[in-house]
């Protein structure tokens, strides 16, 4: 009787156990968590290759997480693209967005911050591990809303041979705005007719003619903004002093061309010859590196009362709309894509600033900076950079600097009624939040 009871008692138990590990077997099918990535390029070309393969060995290492890159466009296209799906429900759960679009995600109820989703003293580590000048457009209130990615920051890049032609040390760029000046008087070339054949300098002022400027400003020891967000200095005397600079130096100079500079085609423009020094971001260098038929030289851009440029790019956001599950998953995806290794490969694939001194250190890196030493420069200058500018409401904020910039620069305006216009048109704009 007693082995008849404990036979079925076994079968019962045998059965419990295989119905369990079927139900665990489900619930682990189902935990698999998938993420869709916001990520700011246009469809096609060597950045999108290079995320795929990331997110794929991301799912290798991580089992548990699919992850779903979905290339949105322009930074601008994929902050539209962002919140218009806020509004509409079928959010990402992480994205790649402009740093400078933090308090606008703020102000939307958008993300969240990143200290809430750190809980181990690994986790707090690498919150602490990035380079301070990028945690500027990273942190508000005491909290962390974004971790650098895709950063940058303004440098300037020279044609060797033409620096050569002209009896300058190719081996030396100005160092200071006044030598700038005479630099580009020496390089700037014409013909017979006076028509430019070669400029000696060229700043972009298309696309982000702020982020240029701010070169500018930052480099005549003034800020655009406060911390907060919430006012402009669009008119302080040392902000009209550097724009009455950029002005001079296609109506005094004549060593730059006149009106607006197209961002895009300036690296071009150099390749070509027909600009020997141009400012453009480091995440050019691997573009310049690939298409310059010349040797070239990349340095700090000159200084002023100082050295100094913004920083720039994108930063991970987690966003709100996301489940408790999704949120953590997220998490888990930004610490493995800005681990020293791979903040150091994606710097050495694509240019862009390798984000924390950790990534510097790897031997993969140091071995890229002792055959290349150009991509060291935006790192030795993050110590002179400042926050590129951001505020509440910043796309409208921006736009009446932008829209300030253009008139000076097309000399519909002398710089100072142009800038007085923009910070009246950002006061107006910043009023509720002060």
């Amino acid at each position: 009787m007693e082995t008849g009871v404990s036979n079925r008692l076994s079968k019962l138990l045998a059965g419990a156990v295989v119905a369990g590990g079927l139900a665990f077997g489900a619930v682990s099918a189902r935990a698999e968590t998938t993420l869709q990535f916001y990520f700011p390029v246009a469809v096609g070309g060597p950045i999108t290759k290079i995320i795929d393969g990331m997110a794929a060995d991301f799912e290798k290492d991580n089992p548990g997480i699919k992850v779903k890159p979905i290339y949105a466009g322009s930074y601008q296209d994929t902050i539209t693209k962002v919140l218009t799906a806020i509004k509409g429900g079928d959010v990402p759960q992480v994205s790649v967005i402009l740093s400078t679009d933090m308090f606008t995600l703020i102000d939307e109820d958008a993300i969240v911050p990143f200290d809430g989703l750190a809980k181990t003293d690994a986790d707090n580590a690498w919150l602490g591990g990035f380079y301070p000048a990028f945690m500027e457009n990273s942190q508000t209130g005491g909290k962390t809303w974004g971790i650098p990615f895709q950063r940058s920051t303004v440098v300037m890049y020279w044609n060797k041979d033409a620096f050569k032609e002209v009896g300058l040390d190719p081996e030396v760029p100005p160092q200071n705005w006044k030598e700038f000046v005479a630099f580009g008087e020496k390089l700037t070339k014409r013909d017979a007719s006076g028509n430019v054949a070669r400029w000696g300098v060229q700043i972009p002022s298309s696309g982000f003619p702020y982020w240029l400027f701010q070169a500018l400003t930052t480099q005549n020891d003034v800020r655009l903004m406060n911390p907060e967000g919430t006012q402009t200095f669009y008119d302080d005397p040392k902000v009209v002093e550097a724009l009455q600079y950029w002005v001079d130096l296609s109506q005094k100079h004549k060593i730059h061309p006149p009106g607006i500079v197209e961002w895009g085609t300036t690296p071009k423009d150099f390749f070509e010859g027909k600009t020997a020094i141009m400012w453009t971001t480091t995440g050019n260098l691997t573009n310049v590196r690939n298409n310059a038929k010349f040797p070239f030289g990349v340095a700090m851009l000159p200084e002023n009362k100082r050295r100094g440029s913004p920083t720039g790019g994108g930063n991970f956001y987690i966003f709100k709309k996301a489940t408790a599950e999704e949120q953590a998953a997220a998490f888990t995806f930004v610490k493995w894509m800005t681990t020293p290794e791979r903040a150091a490969k994606w710097g050495m694939d694509t240019g862009y600033v390798a984000v924390s001194p950790a990534a510097f250190e790897t031997e993969a890196m140091k071995a890229y900076v002792k055959d290349f030493p150009p991509a060291a420069v935006a790192r030795d200058q993050l110590p002179f950079a400042w926050a590129e500018l951001s505020t509440h409401e910043n796309q409208r904020v921006t736009k009446a600097l932008n829209d300030g910039l253009q008139a000076a620069l097309t000399g519909t305006k002398p710089p100072a009624d142009a800038m007085k216009a923009a910070q009246a048109e950002a006061d107006r704009i910043l009023k509720s939040y002060r």
